[in-house]
């Protein structure tokens, strides 16, 4: 007869992860101004094989989603500011000059935090770039 592990037999705390708990650090943006996030998606594409009359599927590219966050904006610091500096280094729109990969590429990481604040999840993102930023409306 088997003996039982205590771990399959007794309670185990269950804590899940919580959407509001989350630190991003950004290189020029202080990590308080971040309001939301999306999370960090992947997409795997398939390549057919036909051989014969048989379809074999094998793995193909894979693709990594981008991110959307939101940032608030106070007065001071400004996170419209601070995203501007940012788009500065991609494109500068009075001379017309693209700047180098080295100096807009950031590293973004993304922490999850537990209850008292340890991290149980970290993504680090490398050599992040801004795609598109809207400033908010206005009425």
């Amino acid at each position: 007869m088997s003996v039982l592990d205590p771990n399959e037999i007794f309670y185990t705390a269950f804590e899940p992860k919580q959407t509001n708990r989350f630190i991003l650090y950004i290189d020029g943006i202080p990590s308080y101004l971040v309001k939301g996030m999306g999370a960090v998606s992947l997409e795997q594409t398939s390549i057919t094989l036909n051989h014969i009359n048989v379809q074999r599927y094998v793995k193909g590219k894979s693709k990594w989603g981008t991110i959307a966050f939101t940032l608030f904006d106070p007065i001071t610091p400004s996170g419209a500011q601070s995203v501007m500096e940012w788009v500065r280094l991609h494109h500068e729109s009075v001379t017309g000059r693209d700047g180098y990969s080295d100096f807009y590429k950031k590293d973004l990481t993304f922490n999850v935090v537990g209850p008292v604040g340890d991290i149980v999840s970290e993504w680090i993102v490398k050599g992040a770039m801004i795609t598109s930023a809207t400033f908010g409306d206005y009425s």
